[in-house]
């Protein structure tokens, strides 16, 4: 079952890697996509930073690759296939709900940063490079994605203004990444990819300035840095 569960985690790579290709166009939940258009949100990133996606999909078919020609019945890498097979799976038929349905989309993506999380925190220690590195940059993407997501709604639906939308979403988000990344001990790759996207979110809330986002996402980045100290690699 070990060699099958590697074979299948890395068709589920591919295919996460295609859903852009098999869905053009997306760049995003459009303004709208929502009762009250979400032209600009602080909560979002600066467009640049949604660039990591090619990092991710590549590491990702790389890892898992490489799991599969060379250690697909090593019990070391066996742990962490099934949730991120799962988390991927589901993040192959996103793109599609997305361009349909934002909350249906935040549901899937949620799905994904919990399997994905479960998956990172299930990761053996050998072959860091293609099986812990890759599922971090992973998990820790979709722990701002996600994140970023619930923002959206909150605006979108005016259940809140921009701002207050965005700093929920950023709490919640750091609450998130600061235990996750206390928890690991490891896996920095992760707050590295949340510190990615709070910059994202300082860059795009920078003209005009917007103090408390772009002041709530730079501590965020002081309180992962901060963590680094407790990390055993």
């Amino acid at each position: 079952m070990n060699r099958t569960w590697a074979i299948l985690t890395f068709v589920a790579a591919l295919a996460f890697a295609a859903s852009p290709i098999l869905s053009p166009g997306f760049n995003g939940f459009a303004p709208d996509q929502f009762p009250v258009p979400q032209d600009g949100p602080p909560v979002q990133p600066a467009g640049y930073a949604f660039g990591i996606w090619g990092l991710i999909y590549l590491w990702l078919i790389a890892g898992t690759g490489f799991g599969m020609v060379k250690r697909a019945d090593d019990p070391d890498w066996a742990a962490m296939r099934k949730p991120l097979f799962a988390s991927l799976a589901i993040g192959a038929a996103w793109l599609p709900v997305a361009q349909a349905s934002p909350i249906a989309a935040t549901a899937m993506i949620w799905l994904m940063l919990g399997t994905a999380l479960l998956s990172l925190f299930r990761v053996g220690d050998t072959d860091r490079w293609l099986q812990q590195a890759p599922v971090a940059i992973y998990a820790g993407w979709l722990t701002a994605a996600s994140c970023v997501a619930i923002g959206l709604l909150l605006g979108g639906y005016g259940w809140m203004a921009g701002t207050p939308a965005a700093l929920v979403a950023l709490a919640l988000a750091l609450a998130i990444a600061v235990t996750a990344q206390y928890r690991l001990h490891r896996a920095p790759e992760y707050g590295i990819t949340v510190i990615w996207a709070l910059v994202g979110v300082i860059v795009a809330n920078t003209g005009p300035l917007n103090i408390a986002v772009a002041g709530l996402a730079s501590l965020g980045i002081l309180a992962i840095l901060a963590l680094r100290g407790t990390d055993t690699e």
